[in-house]
């Protein structure tokens, strides 16, 4: 088990199509549905970008949708 205050393996940003963020192993292929979004690091330097990035955690589906009713 990997101590999270001891984690020094390399961490990449994905996003999918409903542009949902998470992180994945850098060296590990990526799972289908996914796709790089530019951004690697430590698990704390991609948490945080994530954070500063995804500030609307609809699905892009619903945002769609609702996008009408808020104009």
């Amino acid at each position: 088990m990997i101590d999270e205050e001891h984690d020094d393996r390399v961490y990449k940003v994905v996003v999918n199509d409903e542009e949902q963020y998470s992180i994945w192993f850098a060296e590990r292929p990526l799972p289908a549905g996914w796709r790089e979004e530019g951004t690697q690091g430590t698990r704390e330097e991609c948490l945080a970008h994530i954070e500063s990035v995804w500030t609307d955690m609809r699905p892009l589906s619903v945002r769609d949708t609702e996008a009408p009713a808020e104009a």
